[in-house]
């Protein structure tokens, strides 16, 4: 092993002793000054507050009568996390899928898409300050600069609008202040990580703040490529923020600008068939399958990457209003976004030319958003009205790369007969030298273009009936514009196209009919089969875009009752519905989705105790989600490549969500949160055409997190300990769940299976918190997740796992003023 590894798996074995020599050392002297603690120490503390706007209002999250769980600022901080895929499984009930940056899939109680196409829309609203964020390669960005984030289950069409049917993510991040501070943050840890914050935040006169912000995340990868020795897994992005605040007598202004860019390697692709060579067995048996945990693995594809460039700009208004309409005010919200993203890959998990196959995901995306809202308030009645405009110009191209050796592998698997190896021996018997079919490129695509416009009038009340109950009424009016086309040209293949022709020139195929060795019909199949259209499944190949243009309106309304038995118990009662806007399928040329629904009950409770510092939050919940749209990858009925569809189904579901904290003293916060949940097919056909109904869904029925801080005086400042713990219970598996591969029992391995994980800091800052240190580690017990097993090579008898990121410590210094 070279000198350099060696030194790299010392420390990896180092670090995790580190860390519990730390924590004893730590204890030790905890232990010494605890004694020395006066006895006030001891004494319960108040639970700060916490404040949240997800009903479109500054408001205590105790009082609100919607299931919220929510992520602070210094949360966020210590768990070290870089985006929003990093925190799923601390927020019970949301699943996320971060592996790829700009294709990530989301999904909230159950219901989500995996769908990147950008022909439909996630049934959970990703939002950014009010701002739509969407699902496809600007919908995952790293934090920069965060005040709160809000994760709000079940539907929000109301006031978030029709792409949050399933729930809502509210990211709310920090305005300028008047006040001048600035701070610096650096992670260093295992495997290249290094990481950097920097914030300065400064008032230029009485009037006006700025607040700027960088974040960089880079890292090498937590596997390497057996061929080539290059890493994957890592991160390399960096993302500037910033923002301007005026403040007059009244009225307000904040502008802010932002970009990000990305490019790293793309996600490894672990290939599940270890031969190098040849032909493996057809079909694959996965009870042959390697362990992708620890199996070598080799990946082929050139120019493999991830990037993304984004820009975005948003500029919020709000002024007081006079007259009859005194007290009330008046808010602006103007937004405008564009990114370029890119995601080239490997789709066999080998280098075995005989299986090549490979992925190219092309978006394009700029979209406006203009928001006004009219809210007020009296003894009677808390009012909010609204008009929402939105536009969207989205293009995507769609690249499958493989070569004629790997669909000769594909023809002898399928029909029996490899083609270009058998036109290859025709070729030979009548004696034309020079000319080899195989070894040539083939290249298809999909290239897909969308304007869409939505235009939504809302209302949103809460009534006063008496001084301990609340009535609260709501209603959104959409109508959405969609215009989608679909461009699926011939293949191409100009190294194969030349032999071709060079074949015609000579009078082929013309001659070998003659001779009697092929009829014309056969002769016509073969030239047909090696000119058509094989690895985008369609309707047709069509040079001239195919264009269809959708309307559709919707009107979602909620209703909520809410009653305080007391001043610190509030209960309340809730129905809402949801919609979803129809859309296509980018892959499949001039199909059309009708619009998804679903109905929601809510019963919940929210209260403290004061005297102990506990505060808690528990609901139950009903849904029925009518005409779920979900992308699947569809075996093909003729044995080619599978195909990615969308599918319908009806599902519905009920289930349970609990949160408490717990502060029973000064140096001590508990949490924990509990989402129990049974959901199940009530309509819908499988991949295979088989009925699902009464089956399960896929969700597991059971996630939890629950943790730990405790802070003690330490070398004249402060010292704390923060562990949080989350499980999964195993995916409730159905027949689509082994089709999707999201199910699979191997050799030592599975997936699918239930999921543990531990992330921890220790940490010490300064008397005055100018400055601290800290050791963050993020799935300290190593739990090796196969995340799932993809199987768009399985006609080539290839398959590949993608896995979750293993263990990782980092050793982190702040410093602020």
């Amino acid at each position: 092993m070279p000198p350099r590894h060696q030194r790299l798996q010392r420390r990896q074995t180092l670090l995790p002793h580190a860390l519990s020599l730390a924590i004893v050392a730590l204890a030790a002297e905890h232990a010494g000054a605890q004694a020395a603690e006066p006895a006030e120490s001891a004494e319960k503390a108040k639970l700060e507050a916490v404040v949240v706007s997800g009903q479109g209002r500054v408001q205590q999250l105790q009082s609100v009568p919607i299931p919220i769980q929510v992520l602070g600022a210094e949360q966020l901080k210590k768990s070290g996390a870089a985006n929003l895929g990093d925190l799923a499984a601390t927020v019970p009930g949301l699943a996320m899928d971060a592996t790829q940056a700009t294709q990530p899939s989301l999904s909230l109680r159950g219901i989500g898409t995996l769908d990147f196409g950008i022909g439909t829309d996630s049934p959970v609203g990703m939002y950014v300050d009010g701002v739509y964020a969407g699902k496809t390669g600007g919908a995952l960005l790293n934090f920069n600069d965060v005040k709160r984030i809000e994760v709000l289950k079940g539907p929000q069409g109301t006031l978030f609008g029709r792409n949050s049917a399933g729930g809502a993510i509210s990211i709310v991040t920090n305005e300028p202040e008047f006040e001048r501070k600035g701070s610096a943050l650096l992670r260093l840890g295992e495997r290249g990580q290094r990481d950097v914050q920097l914030l300065v935040n400064e008032p230029l006169n009485a009037d006006l703040a700025l607040r700027a912000t960088l974040v960089s995340q880079r890292s090498d990868g937590f596997t390497q490529d057996a061929g080539t020795g290059q890493r994957f897994g890592g991160d390399h992005s960096w993302g500037l923020r910033a923002s301007l605040l005026w403040q007059g007598e009244s009225a307000r202004a904040v502008l802010s600008l932002e970009q990000e860019t990305l490019k790293q390697n793309a996600r490894p692709a672990i290939g599940l068939v270890p031969l190098q060579s040849g032909v493996p067995p057809f079909p694959a048996d996965p009870a042959s399958y390697a362990n992708p945990l620890t199996t070598p693995w080799r990946n082929d594809v050139a120019d493999q990457g991830e990037s993304r460039d984004y820009q975005g700009a948003t500029l919020r208004l709000s002024w007081p209003l006079g007259g009859w309409l005194a007290g009330a005010e008046l808010q602006s919200l103007t937004a405008w976004r564009h990114f370029n993203s890119r995601n080239r890959q490997d789709n066999d998990g080998t280098a075995n030319p005989a299986l090549y196959l490979a992925t190219t995901n092309r978006e394009g995306n700029t979209s406006w958003q203009q928001e006004f809202r009219l809210s007020g308030k009296n003894s009677l009645v808390d009012w909010m009205a609204g008009l929402s405009f939105h536009r969207e110009q989205a293009r995507q191209g769609a690249d499958v790369d493989s070569s004629t050796t790997a669909l000769d592998t594909l023809s002898g698997n399928v029909l029996g007969l490899p083609l270009f190896s058998t036109v290859n021996g025709l070729i030979d018997a009548v004696g034309i030298p020079g000319l080899n079919l195989r070894e040539q490129a083939w290249h298809e695509q999909m290239d897909n273009r969308g304007a869409f416009r939505a235009v939504a009038v809302y209302g949103d009340l809460i009534w006063t009936l008496s001084p301990a109950t609340r009535l609260t009424t709501g209603l959104r009016l959409t109508q959405d514009r969609k215009t989608f086309s679909w461009s699926n040209p011939l293949r191409s293949a100009p190294g194969l196209d030349a032999q071709l022709a060079a074949l015609d020139a000579a009078g082929f195929f013309p001659g070998l009919v003659a001779a009697g060795a092929l009829s014309e019909e056969q002769a016509a199949q073969l030239q047909g089969a090696m000119a058509g259209n094989v690895l985008i499944a369609t309707s047709g190949a069509s040079t001239a875009p195919v264009e269809r243009r959708q309307r559709w309106h919707d009107a979602s309304p909620r209703l909520v009752l809410d009653h305080r038995l007391s001043q610190d118990l509030m209960v309340y009662g809730s129905w809402s519905k949801g919609y979803q806007a129809g859309g296509f399928n980018s892959l499949q040329v001039n199909s059309v989705y009708e619009p998804e629904h679903v109905r929601n009950i809510e019963l919940g409770a929210k209260g403290r105790w004061a005297d102990a510092g506990l505060s808690y939050a528990a609901s139950l919940f009903q849904y029925r989600f009518d005409n779920l749209q979900t992308l699947q990858l569809v075996p093909n009925a003729g044995g080619g490549i599978p195909a990615y569809q969308v599918t319908i189904s009806d599902q519905q579901a009920h289930g349970a969500d609990l949160d408490l904290r717990w502060q029973p003293a000064r140096s001590w916060q508990l949490f924990a949160n509990v989402q129990w949940l049974d959901q199940t097919y009530r309509h819908g056909r499988s991949s295979l055409g088989h009925a699902l109904d009464g089956q399960p869904a896929g969700a597991p029925k059971l996630q939890a997190s629950a943790g730990f801080e405790h802070g003690w005086s330490a070398a004249g400042g402060l010292a704390s300990l923060r562990l949080q713990w989350s499980h999964q219970s195993a995916t409730r598996c159905s027949e689509e769940s082994y089709v999707q591969g999201l199910c699979l029992q191997g050799q030592g391995w599975r997936v699918g299976g239930s999921r543990q994980r531990l992330d921890g800091r220790l940490a010490w800052e300064s008397a005055d918190a100018r400055w601290g240190l800290a050791l963050v580690g993020r799935n300290l017990l190593d739990r090796r997740e196969i995340q799932r097993v993809w199987y768009e090579a399985a006609p080539l008898g290839a398959a590949y796992a993608t896995l979750a990121r293993p263990r990782s410590l980092a050793l982190e210094a702040r410093v602020s003023y």
